[in-house]
C-alpha cells in the first residue's frame, strides 16, 4: 500500500501548462514592489485569496508550527499580520519573536517566502485592525495584536517545467 501511495503522489501534476515568465535581472530593487506586482498578477489570473499565506513560528524550544492567515499590509514597519496574544501563535511569538511567511500561488507556479524578526505594532494600530475586521461590532479586543515581520530574507520562486526553477533572493538587512 505504501508504494502505491508514493506512486499516486509522484503522478500528481505539478503546475499548469502555462507558467509566467520571470527575469530576476528585471526585478525591482524593492521586494515589496515585486510582491505587489506578483499579487496583482495572481489576482488577474483568478488565484483565490492570494493574500493568504502560511505563518511559521516556533516555541521556546524551537518546535515549529504553521497555519494559514491573511497578510494585512506591507510598509516601513514590515509585513503585517494579526492574532490574539493568547493564541498559540501569539504565545510562540512572545517566547520566540521570529517567523516566516510563505505565499503559494499554484496556478502560476509561484511562491514568496519572507523570514525575519517579529515586532508588535502599536496598541492603536492593533485596535484599528480589530475594528476593520468584517465581523467588527464596535467592541474592543485588548488581546488583539498587530505584528510585523521585519525581513532578513525574502525569496521569490518561479517554477519552470524543465525543473530549473528560478529563485530570486533579497536580503534587506
Amino acid at each position: 500500500m505504501s508504494e502505491s501511495f508514493r506512486q499516486l503522489l509522484r503522478a500528481l501534476p505539478d503546475f499548469p501548462d502555462h507558467l509566467p515568465d520571470f527575469d530576476p535581472a528585471a526585478a525591482p530593487a524593492d521586494p515589496a514592489e515585486l510582491f505587489r506586482l506578483w499579487l496583482d498578477e495572481a489576482l488577474a489570473a483568478g488565484v483565490p485569496q492570494p493574500n493568504a499565506c502560511s505563518l511559521a513560528t516556533a516555541d521556546e524550544q524551537g518546535r515549529p508550527s504553521s497555519r494559514m492567515l491573511i497578510l494585512k499590509d506591507i510598509d516601513a514597519d514590515g509585513w503585517h499580520f494579526a492574532t490574539s496574544r493568547e493564541s498559540r501563535k501569539g504565545q510562540e511569538l512572545a517566547a520566540n519573536p521570529h517567523a516566516a511567511l510563505n505565499f503559494f500561488w499554484q496556478q502560476q507556479g509561484r511562491q514568496v517566502r519572507v523570514a525575519g524578526d517579529v515586532v508588535e505594532l502599536s496598541t492603536e494600530a492593533s485596535a484599528a485592525d480589530w475594528q476593520a475586521r468584517p465581523s467588527a461590532d464596535g467592541s474592543e479586543n485588548p488581546e488583539w495584536q498587530l505584528y510585523a515581520i521585519r525581513p532578513r530574507e525574502i525569496e521569490f520562486w518561479q517554477a519552470r517545467h524543465d525543473r530549473r526553477h528560478i529563485r530570486h533572493r533579497y536580503a534587506p538587512r
